[in-house]
């Protein structure tokens, strides 16, 4: 933390540093002190002057994230040299909300929009989402804010429905198929995350769908399939890295009109 505030409340500037001499207190900076075993990243962003921002602080929070394998921190719009680490990215825009003497970690309001602003469309929305989804902000008090305008649109197309992002990728990439998408329908006493059309279930695995949790899933699915619907389940790396194939094979179900009711 800034040595001054430790002074504000009363600590005297000569015992801050004997407590650095001692090792009770690290310097990282000329104004600035930390315990030994503080938080590092913390401690690297007060030693380059930048607070964690973006997807990195989204992270940091517990928003769904997938990650751009990037370090994402904030300065000011007007800072000067700012010395970090290779593969970060900083965001010199003029926060949403201000930031306080000594904070290391930007407002939810201000991580949001610079994920918008950064982030492509699909993986914003995402995060926005979770961060819906989460109680971390409340739609109409965000849109309050001076947003930029794509964060606009993506508070537009926002919905609370998505378990995961995961979930959140379905609609935006089915949407030119003009067929019908529920998410979120409970069919026999289980969550059917979407149902395409009237017939086809479209079931998303995430890395918790394992052991008992799997067993339930498959349990269901025979249910659904006694019931007259054609269930398509997917994993995490099907939608992640093989999507023209997931694509293809709801494209063929649809074809066949496997999503209308016999």
């Amino acid at each position: 933390m800034p040595s001054a505030r430790l002074v504000r409340d009363g600590v005297k500037g000569h015992l801050i540093e004997k407590a650095v001499a001692g090792g009770s207190l690290v310097r990282i900076r000329r104004r600035w002190v930390a315990i030994p075993d503080a938080d590092p990243i913390l401690m690297a962003a007060a030693r380059a002057g930048v607070v964690l921002s973006c997807v990195t602080q989204a992270r940091r929070l517990g928003l769904w994230v997938l990650d751009d394998g990037a370090f994402h921190v904030a300065a000011r719009a007007h800072a000067g040299r700012i010395a970090v680490a290779e593969r970060t990215v900083v965001h010199w825009a003029e926060p949403l909300v201000a930031r306080g003497p000594g904070i290391l970690e930007d407002s939810i309001e201000n991580v949001l929009a610079a994920v918008a602003s950064c982030q492509p469309y699909e993986r914003a929305l995402a995060i926005i989402e979770s961060a819906i989804r989460q109680g971390r902000i409340e739609p109409a008090a965000f849109r309050r804010l001076a947003l930029p305008a794509r964060a606009k649109d993506l508070l537009d197309a926002a919905q609370p429905y998505s378990d995961s992002g995961l979930e959140t990728f379905i609609v935006p990439r089915l949407a030119w198929m003009k067929v019908r998408i529920v998410p979120q329908v409970w069919i026999a006493g289980h969550r059917v995350d979407f149902i395409i059309g009237e017939r086809i279930a479209l079931q998303i695995d995430g890395g918790h769908h394992v052991g008992r949790q799997r067993t339930s899933d498959i349990s269901h699915d025979a249910r659904l399939m006694l019931m007259g619907y054609h269930v398509i389940r997917v994993g995490y790396e099907q939608i992640i890295d093989d999507w023209p194939a997931v694509q293809d094979t709801i494209m063929r179900a649809v074809a066949q009109g496997l999503h209308r009711s016999a």
